[in-house]
C-alpha cells in the first residue's frame, strides 16, 4: 500500500499481538529483511532495520499489501463462505499419514502427475521430533510421505514463497495453508503491486484448511506435552484434534488432552481469526462434515473445481455429496462469532 512500510506494519500488526505468523511478509520483503525466529519469540516476525522505502525513500509497501491482518476486507457472506459444490472425498489409493481421506494428497498428486502444477507449497514435519517446516515439495513420493495434519503450526508457510518462485522458478504453484494463508494468498492475488506479480503469475490454485486455532510448537510439544506430561516428540504417532487434543502415542495409547488446558499453547494471532474453513481458498478442506475416513471438500471457484474434476477423471480421488452441511455452518459462525 502507498506510503506504508514494515513500521507501519509492526505497530498495527505485530506489537498489537494480532499477526497471523503466515510469513507473507518474510516472501514478499524485496529486501530480505524481515524474518522470524523459532523457539519461544515466534509470536510475529522481527526487522533488521533496513527498509527500502523507510531507508532510502523507495516506494515498496510490500509487505503491508500482503498482510492478511492489515486492514483485513471484511466478509460480507455468511459462514462458511461462497461455494460452488460441497463434496465428501476420499484418496483411491492409500496415503499411510493421512488424517481424514488424503483427498487434500490426492488432488495434489493428480496434479503433478497430471502437469497441471509443478510445485507444492506447504507445511512439512521431522518425523523424529515432530518440528514443522515450510517446504517446495515437486515429487508425488515427498507428497505422500508428508501428508497430514499439523497443529504446532508456528512455521511461516508463505515464506517458501519466495524459494519456489524466486529461487526455483517455478510458475504452477499449488500452495495449502490454514484460513490466513489463504488470505494473504487472495490480498496477492488481488493486488496490481509491481513487486508482487511473479507471486500473482506463480500461484496456480490454493487449498485452504479448517482450523479453529494454531498451536505453538515450543508451547505444545516441548512445554505442554514434554515437561507436564513427559511425553517426548519421538513417542507420539500423530496428533488430532476433534473437541480435545488427542496424543496417538507409538505404543498404542491414546492421551486425550482438553482444549480448554491448551489455551496457553494457541499462537497470540489466533485470536484475532473468525474464518474457519478458509474462505478465500480455491478449494476448502477438512475432516467435519464427512464420516470417518473421508475430508469434506468446499470447492469454491471453478479453477478449484477443474482441479477435483480433474482428479475424479483419472480414477485418483472418489467423492460423493453426503456432506452434513449444518455442523460445518454451525462451527463457522461460532468462531465468526466468538471474535466479534
Amino acid at each position: 500500500m502507498e506510503g506504508k512500510c514494515y513500521q507501519d506494519l509492526e505497530k498495527a500488526v505485530w506489537d498489537a499481538g494480532i499477526c497471523a505468523g503466515c510469513g507473507a511478509c518474510v516472501a514478499v520483503c524485496p529486501a530480505d529483511a524481515i524474518y522470524f525466529r523459532t523457539g519461544a519469540d515466534s509470536a510475529h516476525p522481527v526487522h533488521c532495520g533496513y527498509c527500502k522505502q523507510a531507508t532510502d525513500d523507495v516506494p515498496c509497501g510490500a509487505c503491508y499489501e500482503v498482510c492478511p491482518r492489515a486492514s483485513p476486507v471484511p466478509a460480507t457472506e455468511q459462514p462458511p463462505g461462497d461455494c460452488i459444490d460441497w463434496l465428501t472425498a476420499r484418496a483411491a489409493f492409500e496415503v499411510p499419514g493421512r488424517q481424514s481421506g488424503g483427498a487434500v494428497t490426492a488432488i495434489l498428486h493428480n496434479a503433478l502427475e497430471e502437469g497441471l502444477i509443478d510445485a507444492v507449497v506447504t507445511v512439512a514435519e521431522d518425523r523424529w521430533t515432530h518440528r514443522p517446516s515450510s517446504v517446495v515439495i515437486t515429487e508425488t513420493d515427498a507428497l505422500i510421505h508428508q501428508a497430514g495434519s499439523r497443529y504446532a503450526w508456528w512455521v511461516p508457510l508463505v515464506a517458501a514463497l519466495k524459494e519456489a518462485v524466486m529461487i526455483r522458478k517455478h510458475r504452477r504453484i499449488a500452495v495449502v495453508g490454514v484460513p490466513c494463508v489463504a488470505a494473504a494468498l487472495a490480498r496477492m492475488r488481488r493486488s496490481e503491486h509491481p513487486l508482487l506479480r511473479p507471486f500473482t503469475r506463480s500461484i496456480r490454485l490454493v487449498i485452504g484448511l479448517f482450523c479453529t486455532e494454531s498451536f505453538d510448537f515450543h508451547r505444545l510439544m516441548e512445554e505442554k506435552l514434554g515437561r507436564e506430561h513427559r511425553i517426548e516428540p519421538w513417542q507420539i504417532r500423530r496428533l488430532d484434534v476433534k473437541g480435545k487434543l488427542i496424543v496417538g502415542l507409538t505404543d498404542g495409547r491414546a492421551i486425550e488432552i482438553p482444549l480448554t488446558r491448551l489455551e496457553e499453547c494457541v499462537r497470540p494471532g489466533c485470536h484475532a481469526c473468525t474464518d474457519l474453513t478458509a474462505r478465500e481458498a480455491d478449494i476448502s478442506a477438512g475432516g467435519i462434515g464427512s464420516k470417518e475416513g473421508c475430508t469434506t471438500l468446499i470447492l469454491r471457484t471453478e479453477l478449484g473445481k477443474g482441479f477435483v474434476d480433474d482428479a475424479v477423471r483419472t480414477g485418483r480421488l472418489i467423492v460423493s455429496p453426503e456432506v452434513d452441511k449444518d455442523a460445518i455452518e454451525r462451527l463457522a459462525a461460532q468462531k465468526r462469532n466468538r471474535r466479534s
